[in-house]
């Protein structure tokens, strides 16, 4: 018989809001459940040092993500290493079936399942992630002060990317594969006005080259988009933002999204499209995407996850083949 497990506040996503709804739902005695998902702690798991996360001058992804699911487990938290693949809003209480064919079901959903940086799909930038290959300039531009740096990509993202590199880098390479950029037209002024840039037009990345006896990126092989001719780029770092996938497949066609499939939330408020459903983090997040700003977000997704409980007077029924 398929195991059913319930829940008043069911957690998914494991990343820093996850876990932070997790802490304030726990010591609000909502007694949450989280299912991990495929990837338990997020982003950060594959980040190597962290010196933005306050209260830390240093540390790494993966130790800030152990901390915070150890705290989420202390404070009374049931941590659950399932992945859901299909989630039902359209009943009450809501059912999510987990990859072991668990299902559970919560009275209120907080979704946090995340977003993805979207790659280049090349063998080399996946075995130099960590190593000099990053897709967020925010989070590791520190690193590369004094040294030359390559970006890739066209759109906005990449313009901001690019500009705030500049605070740190020497020189700053955008490669794109057009020859005009999609961003805003005054963000392309900045860009080309910014003595520190230069750009790089119809070519894309065929190789990010480095790792040799523990080396970083020690630089990029561009192609032409059109003749193939290609040129060694010498640079420290590569900085990859062409865009970001949030992780909404789950949701999609049951609550208000915007902003290329991030869901929607009441502005305020982590409150969804769907009175129950709240959602934290980069899946709803398309401008700071910041460890720091999704864990305030948990924050807030819980308090609201509790107050909107209260308001309902009762806890939603139980369903009959539901186990301890």
């Amino acid at each position: 018989m398929t195991e059913t497990r319930h829940t008043r506040l069911l957690i998914i996503g494991s990343g820093p809001a996850g876990y932070t709804a997790a802490v304030y739902g726990a010591r609000a005695m909502l007694e949450p459940l989280l299912v991990q998902g495929i990837q338990p702690g997020g982003q950060l798991t594959i980040t190597t040092d962290v010196e933005n996360w306050p209260g830390d001058t240093t540390t790494t992804g993966p130790e800030l993500m152990q901390r915070m699911e150890a705290h989420a487990r202390a404070m009374g938290t049931e941590i659950v290493s399932d992945h859901i693949t299909a989630l039902d809003l359209s009943v009450r209480p809501f059912v999510a079936t987990g990859d072991t064919g668990t299902r559970y079901t919560g009275d209120a959903v907080i979704l946090a399942t995340g977003a993805q940086a979207k790659w280049l799909g090349l063998p080399s930038e996946e075995r130099l992630q960590g190593m000099g290959v990053s897709a967020c300039a925010t989070c590791d531009g520190f690193f590369y002060r004094g040294k030359e740096v390559v970006v890739v990509g066209g759109g906005n993202t990449a313009v901001e990317e690019a500009l705030f590199l500049t605070n740190f880098a020497t020189r700053v390479t955008l490669i794109h594969r057009r020859d005009s950029l999609r961003a805003e037209k005054i963000m392309q002024e900045r860009l080309f006005r910014h003595p520190k840039i230069r750009v790089l037009w119809d070519h894309t990345v065929a190789e990010i080259l480095g790792g040799d006896d523990g080396a970083g990126v020690t630089g990029v092989r561009a192609a032409h988009a059109t003749t193939g001719d290609a040129q060694v780029i010498p640079c420290d770092g590569v900085f990859i933002a062409i865009g970001h996938a949030p992780a909404t497949e789950l949701v999609r066609g049951q609550v208000e999204m915007h902003h290329g499939d991030y869901v929607k939330v009441k502005p305020g408020t982590t409150e969804t499209s769907v009175p129950g459903v709240f959602a934290a983090g980069d899946v709803t997040d398309h401008v700071y995407r910041q460890a720091v700003t999704s864990a305030g977000m948990g924050c807030m997704a819980a308090l609201d996850a509790e107050r909107w409980l209260a308001a309902q007077g009762a806890d939603a029924p139980v369903p009959a083949d539901a186990e301890a």
